[in-house]
């Protein structure tokens, strides 16, 4: 019983799924008991090496600094692409909001460096039908909000001869519905709820739901795509929390004949409160959104972006920053492209020589210059060109 106990008090540690997010105590998210609980190996330097030698390109920058840090199985990706064959990327974004924010854009970012540096399709999966259902939307709501959100990926840059955008309202049915059956006579009841946490208030709608986001690493699900490639291996890059659904795919994969898909895993983007804070739509200052002028960002940063600079400048000169839970530092890590300017100013604000408003000031230029670039490209997205990226459409150039 005792062992029991324990076991329970560690679960109730931190909770990781696709709707929750909360760590111990109001701390930080321990990504080393994650990887144990969840199962999947740690993105190692010698994969990292091994991804820049056969693209020969270098690693993104969100591989270099350990934003996405955990897999499984994308060894055997690059064992495919070494011996010649090919594979294709599949992500996804659950449409509840008008506007992105930064976290939302990371996987995005690096799934369009994925697809330029292995030249491979893409499928993006909008799952409007989730959001009616967890947040209560109507159904025109979230069919409007998956177009809208659409607008925001595509000016991530994706490739339009390699990417197939669609959302389930539009396109669940024929082949993509079959594999979904498949899929849901080999979990049981229990197993959902195991995986899931759901509970008996839950609609079946939710119980129902998981299928539709585990068919997409299946090839057959898109017979305009990959006729006769039922075998072709399938790279799924995103958030560690979307980690149960894909756990669940991989049990049912080798019953129903098909190949596990591999996963590279991101950690979570901080809130400008913190690691301890939690990115909220509701409170549109825990995040800089895609939507933000200049003059936002900067107020946002400077009033909100929690620092670990000393209460005075004496002390800070003295006892420098705590870089551990500084979040501009963050910020920088994710985007401040240039490593050695990163290294520089985490070494000389770390030692108290620089400030915590020189390192907010230099956040600023990156998150406008970022976000600037990302109004622009989306300025440019029109409803035809929506239209093009979600036809359902064979894609003959896709591997060239």
């Amino acid at each position: 019983m005792a062992d029991d106990g324990q076991k329970r008090g560690e679960e109730e540690e931190q909770v990781v799924n696709p709707w929750e997010v909360t760590a111990k105590d109001g701390g930080k998210i321990d990504y080393d008991k994650l990887i144990e609980k969840f199962g999947c190996q740690r993105l190692d330097c010698s994969l990292i090496d091994r991804v820049e030698r056969l693209t020969g390109r270098p690693a993104h920058v969100f591989l270099r600094r350990g934003v996405f840090f955990a897999h499984r199985d994308f060894n055997e990706i690059l064992d495919v692409y070494e011996r010649g064959e090919k594979f294709y990327l599949y992500t996804g974004r659950g449409p509840s909001s008008e506007a992105l924010h930064l976290g939302h854009l990371v996987p995005f970012m690096f799934t369009k460096y994925l697809q330029d540096a292995f030249k491979v399709p893409l499928v993006i999966q909008l799952t409007d039908d989730e959001k009616c259902m967890w947040k209560n939307l109507s159904v025109e709501e979230s069919k409007r909000l998956a177009r809208e959100n659409a607008k925001d990926i595509i000016a991530c840059g994706f490739d339009m001869t390699r990417t197939f955008i669609f959302s389930d309202f539009n396109y669940v049915g024929g082949a993509f519905y079959e594999n979904m059956v498949k899929v849901a006579k080999c979990v049981t009841f229990n197993k959902v709820v195991g995986i899931f946490g759901f509970t008996p208030e839950d609609h079946i709608g939710k119980i129902s739901f998981p299928p539709v986001q585990a068919v997409p690493s299946f090839p057959s699900s898109f017979p305009h795509l990959f006729p006769g490639k039922d075998q072709l291996r399938c790279l799924i890059p995103c958030a560690i929390d979307q980690d149960p659904y894909f756990r669940m795919t991989r049990d049912v994969a080798p019953r129903i004949g098909y190949q596990k898909p591999a996963l590279i895993e991101s950690s979570f983007f901080p809130a400008l409160q913190g690691e301890t804070g939690k990115m909220s739509a509701s409170d549109p200052n825990s995040a800089i959104y895609v939507t933000d002028s200049s003059k936002d960002i900067k107020n946002k940063v400077n009033r909100y972006a929690f620092s670990g600079g000393q209460d005075s400048i004496e002390n800070h000169r003295k006892y420098g920053a705590n870089l551990e839970v500084d979040i501009p530092v963050k910020y920088l890590s994710f985007f401040l492209e240039d490593d050695d300017e990163l290294e520089h100013i985490k070494k000389e604000y770390g030692s108290g020589r620089m400030l915590t408003g020189e390192v907010k000031k230099r956040l600023i230029e990156v998150l406008s210059e970022l976000v600037e670039r990302h109004r622009k490209a989306r300025a440019a997205v029109t409803d035809e060109m929506v239209d093009a990226f979600m036809a359902v459409r064979p894609l003959p150039n896709m591997f060239s």
